[in-house]
């Protein structure tokens, strides 16, 4: 009879101990919340909130679907890395939170040191661009579970937010804008949908946007809106934020509004990037189809006070981001209408 070994059945512990060192490396830093360093069984962070009189935490699990798939065929897992933590902050963020700590998990078929450090390190630094931390997660090879070659990422974030700040959208009344904020892209939703496209008219692939490839286009990063809106939080313009992601607007700016209040949208208001009009006409796709599966170029939408729109649009756009109204607040039973 053959001997066995963990490392004949798939999983090699030795790579694992040499990628959690080098992984540590990435991981360090002087954060004054972060009480413990990697390799320890949790992360220890310091509950104490100064400059918060009531904090209130935030969590989000989130992961950046079939994107994944698309990313890793054409060796752009950076990219991939910024859309999970541009997804997991926009979820938090939408509720006035500041973000804290990303923690990842990995699993793979069989592990590669290298493509594993280079997911941590894009997390890491993603999560440093936008003013929290990776504190640590969770590498698991799962053979004959996962085909060899493949990875699927998933994360989480914790954040934190004054009570009396949190976004809600209970402060929404009658009167109020609505606000589109621009999306760099597909996001990360309706992939499957463009996956199908390019398999039924791989002529699609031939097409270019502003300058780019369509793929290019298609894998560019989920847009983070942390630093654009953070100096906003607390005050009273600012009712409403909606992340908009499957579902579209319709079905996510309705997730904020009380329920005696209807949203109208005015669709031609839009101002629909140039990736979209290529997959409606690849894919032959209807418009009511188009503004469920995708963002259409809408990343957040923001609900703001009549009097407030001015100075909401003349912020934003300091961070070069140009948002713009798209619709208005009406009396009503809960519902985004799209006109």
């Amino acid at each position: 009879m053959t001997k066995l070994s963990y490392k004949t059945a798939g999983v090699n512990i030795d790579t694992a101990n040499s990628t959690k060192k080098e992984l540590a490396k990435i991981l360090d830093t002087q954060d004054g919340g972060l009480l413990n360093k990697v390799g320890a069984f949790a992360t220890l962070y310091d509950g104490s909130f100064p400059g918060y009189k009531h904090p209130v935490l935030v969590f989000k699990t989130e992961e950046p679907g079939t994107k994944q798939k698309l990313a890793f065929e054409n060796n752009s897992i950076e990219t991939l890395c910024y859309d999970l933590v541009g997804h997991l902050i926009n979820d938090a963020i939408v509720m006035g939170a500041k973000p804290l700590s990303v923690q990842d998990c990995i699993v793979c078929g069989k592990m590669d040191k290298e493509i594993v450090l280079k997911i941590v390190s894009s997390l890491a630094q993603a999560c440093r661009e936008n003013e929290c931390l990776l504190t640590g997660g969770e590498t698991s090879e799962q053979p004959g579970v996962i085909g060899e070659g493949t990875y699927i990422l998933t994360a989480n974030i914790a954040g934190v937010v004054e009570k009396d700040n949190i976004i809600d959208g209970s402060k929404i009344e009658a009167g109020d804008v609505v606000l589109a904020l621009p999306s760099s892209g597909l996001h990360t939703n309706g992939i499957s949908l463009v996956r199908k496209i390019m398999e039924q008219s791989p002529e699609i692939l031939n097409e270019k946007i502003g300058g780019k490839s369509f793929l290019e286009t298609v894998l560019t990063p989920h847009f983070c809106y942390y630093k654009c809106l953070k100096d906003l939080f607390g005050n009273e313009g600012l009712v409403g934020l909606a992340h908009i992601t499957g579902g579209g607007i319709k079905e996510n700016l309705n997730r904020i509004l009380p329920k005696n209040l209807d949203a109208v949208v005015d669709i031609k208001k839009v101002k629909v990037l140039e990736i979209f009009r290529i997959l409606k006409k690849f894919g032959n796709l209807e418009d009511a189809d188009m503004f469920r599966a995708f963002n259409m170029g809408v990343g957040i939408v923001a609900v703001v006070k009549a009097n407030f729109v001015e100075d909401a649009i003349k912020h934003l756009k300091a961070f070069g981001v140009h948002a713009y109204p798209i619709g208005k607040i009406i009396k009503g039973n809960g519902q985004v209408i799209l006109k």
